[in-house]
């Protein structure tokens, strides 16, 4: 039995491995509200609107309790989520804790972390935070849920979407007080706002960062659920004011049309060539190619550096029912390991490499490591040979227009990058890969490449 390392923070149970399935152990202290729990029927209820992660038990002792959750392939921090997906993040916590209010329970934490996506949707994954509720007691974890949904919203919709990464910086939420003190004056006019962040700011113990005990108030049920309501309401009607330069790539892109056409379809086809079932797009933009290739495969994931193109994706996955992951990621600063130890929460590397991706796509992406990350060649294909067997990388040559301005950007260092040639790019990828396919994608200064990893 191997403990996983996230699973400390709370004495009901841990979650485990054993054999390579992840079970979670419930200890005799939440027997009591586990069996209230199921006899309610709430554990059903939950499965049924998907809020919650469904679990089956396989053993029951007086020692422990052992339930088997469905077993997810991959997950997301909130540190990676689009904006849009943060909200509803948010939103799920929200309705979990109206609909538990309403049949007698409660959510004794909102811990972002707590969240996951799956199949395209958000998830609520720890079995063991429902406890009953006491007549009049307020919600004992309205304030986490501010410190890790309210406060990175409202101060993304202020100062960007930078501020929805703040939990890889703050594993335990952000300080009211602090937040209280970056958002603007105009913003204590907003009652939201001024009552969960503002208000509830004034009122943290320096010494512990928690509320006062004057805070904790008589709050009948249907009190709560009002405030739960708007608060809900509230997070549905913020907007991200910005639009960055690849929210609408494929709109002002170097390809034509045809050319367009032919490079997905080459996609498709070499992809299809191949037995797999799982593809991870790196800089993979709105989830483009990735859509032309779901009926072939089973899971994707689309990573990209920009908030606005993954929000996009996001949306566009949701509407259309897609089982494609998107996360916002930079692969010049990927997420570390962080928390106690460093292994609370895993690295996006670790995460990748546990997935075990049959194919890497790398399209368009390239120069932007090479050129703009001064990433050589030999470290980028070692990066990723260490995920996947098959690479599809797309290759813009010298002459390409963005490469000419990530070129000229350069000024007086420009050649200093000679070494940015079809010539040394595969050299140097050869050594690391076999060659399945090339082609120049007409129309264009690309060449595309379907590689195999050499196995050592």
């Amino acid at each position: 039995m191997k403990r996983h390392p996230a699973s400390y923070r709370d004495p009901s149970g841990y979650i485990y491995e054993e054999n390579g399935v992840f079970l979670r152990a419930i200890n005799p202290s939440y027997f009591s509200i586990y069996k209230n729990s199921v006899a309610s029927g709430i554990y059903e209820l939950l499965w049924d609107k998907n809020w919650l992660i469904p679990h089956e038990e396989i053993s029951n002792t007086t020692e422990k309790i052992v339930v088997q959750p469905k077993q997810l392939d991959f997950i997301t921090y909130p540190y990676e989520w689009s904006f849009t997906a943060y909200k509803h993040a948010a939103q799920l916590t929200l309705r979990i804790q109206m609909l538990l209010l309403e049949k007698g329970f409660s959510l004794k934490d909102a811990s972002a972390f707590n969240v996951t996506f799956s199949d395209g949707k958000a998830i609520f994954i720890d079995t063991l935070s429902i406890e009953n509720y006491t007549e009049g007691e307020p919600w004992k974890a309205l304030q986490q849920f501010n410190e890790h949904f309210l406060a990175p919203l409202v101060l993304s919709t202020y100062y960007g979407s930078s501020h929805l990464k703040t939990l890889q910086h703050h594993i335990n939420g952000l300080s009211l007080k602090e937040v209280s003190a970056l958002l603007p004056w105009r913003s204590k006019l907003n009652t939201t706002i001024y009552s969960h962040i503002h208000y509830l700011g004034k009122q943290e113990n320096q010494t512990t960062g928690k509320q006062t005990k004057d805070t904790q108030k008589n709050l009948s049920k249907n009190s709560q659920l009002k405030i739960l309501k708007a608060l809900d309401q509230f997070i549905g009607s913020l907007k991200l004011k910005e639009n960055t330069q690849w929210a609408n790539y494929y709109q002002h892109t170097n390809y034509d049309d045809d050319a367009f056409k032919i490079k997905a379809d080459l996609v498709t086809d070499w992809i299809k060539k191949v037995s797999i079932e799982k593809v991870i797009d790196l800089g993979g933009n709105d989830g483009t190619f990735i859509n032309g290739l779901l009926p072939y495969i089973k899971e994707s994931i689309v990573c990209d550096i920009d908030q606005s193109a993954i929000d996009q994706c996001y949306k566009n996955n949701l509407k259309n029912k897609r089982r494609t992951i998107s996360m916002v990621s930079n692969l010049l600063e990927p997420a570390p390991a962080i928390g106690f130890n460093n292994s609370e929460r895993d690295s996006f590397i670790d995460r990748m490499k546990s997935y075990q991706p049959d194919v890497t796509m790398a399209l368009a992406i390239i120069h932007h490591l090479t050129i703009t990350g001064n990433v050589p060649f030999e470290m980028s294909a070692s990066f990723f040979a260490s995920f996947s067997d098959y690479l599809l990388i797309e290759f813009p040559d010298r002459t390409d227009s963005w490469v000419t301005f990530l070129l000229d950007s350069k000024r007086d260092a420009r050649s200093l990058y000679d070494h940015y040639n079809k010539a040394d790019f595969e050299k140097v990828y050869y050594s690391y890969y076999d060659l399945i396919h090339s082609q120049k994608i007409s129309g264009t200064h690309r060449t595309l490449y379907l590689l195999r990893r050499i196995e050592r």
